[in-house]
């Protein structure tokens, strides 16, 4: 199977986490057939990345901004029967390719999801517990350990039969990260979807197929985080108007527990992150379902 790999990004800021991320997948003991670097349509920024990225990497401007913009830009210039999606501040472990295409030989898997460690600039912040690295779009506490079948990939670790997009029309792009206006969601939809008008589809989370995630100091503050929070609860409010959310619930589930038993270790710290954040994301729910 031919693959592609497509990463974008918007800003000059990232130019070294781009390209610690472009020689992980030009590392790969499994090659890609092409890596596609999709930029915002901004000139400046273009004429910048042409000047320090290998030339076997395919650099595009985008339709549009926002991701989901850059997302499928990259797939209708891509080639790949795969295409794959890693963050452009994210780098993967050299097996990462050759763990993901194993699950498609399996021809009823039709999207393939990994993990994604959180690397830390500085230290995890007391009140960051592991049940909210999803703030970072990293795998977080309450996920599977081992290889299951789930509703939807994180974007920083994900790929796609190409018939995927052929029957969806790939991401919609009224939803999703737009620079930094923190929505999401465009995975989900997008699986959503797929499963609604091809249900035999299998969509597989595989933690052998690992890529590491920058976190700079900044997205570890508290007001990022709330920011986050309020936006993930918006981002679903949106998604919860066609499709149920009982991952969302299952997971609500599973946090009272894990936050109960914080509570019993002495972990206080932790126990005040996970409702202060919870508390945001039902505050962007509220607002998102009053306002859509």
């Amino acid at each position: 199977m031919k693959v592609s790999v497509i990463v974008s990004t918007y800003t000059k800021e990232r130019h070294k986490d781009v390209l610690k991320c472009i020689n992980s997948l030009l590392n790969q003991t499994v090659k890609p057939d092409e890596i596609i670097l999709v930029l915002d349509p901004v000139k400046d920024l273009i004429d910048f990345y042409k000047k320090s990225i290998p030339d076997k990497v395919k650099i595009l401007a985008s339709s549009g901004f926002g991701l989901s913009n850059a997302r499928n830009t990259g797939i209708m210039n891509s080639s790949g029967d795969i295409i794959a999606f890693i963050d452009d501040d994210a780098w993967a472990d050299k097996n990462w390719l050759k763990n993901i295409l194993k699950n498609f030989d399996n021809e009823k898997v039709w999207v393939v999801g990994g993990k994604i460690v959180p690397v830390f600039d500085k230290k995890r912040p007391r009140w960051l517990s592991e049940e909210l690295d999803w703030i970072m779009g990293c795998t977080y506490k309450g996920l599977p350990e081992t290889k299951a079948e789930i509703r939807n990939p994180i974007g920083a670790n994900m790929a796609f039969r190409r018939d995927v997009f052929k029957i969806t029309g790939g991401f919609k792009t009224e939803i999703g990260r737009y620079g930094k206006k923190l929505l999401g969601g465009e995975e989900t939809e997008l699986c959503l979807r797929l499963k609604k008008m091809k249900e035999d589809v299998k969509i597989i989370y595989d933690p052998s197929a690992v890529v590491y995630h920058r976190v700079p100091v900044q997205r570890t503050t508290i007001i990022y985080a709330l920011k986050r929070a309020y936006y993930e609860g918006y981002s679903k409010a949106i998604l919860a108007k066609e499709y149920p959310l009982n991952v969302e619930h299952g997971y609500l589930s599973f946090l009272l527990r894990s936050t109960l038993s914080k509570v019993l270790k002495g972990k206080f710290s932790e126990v005040v992150g996970i409702v202060i954040v919870v508390m945001f994301v039902i505050t962007g729910n509220i607002v998102g379902k009053l306002t859509i």
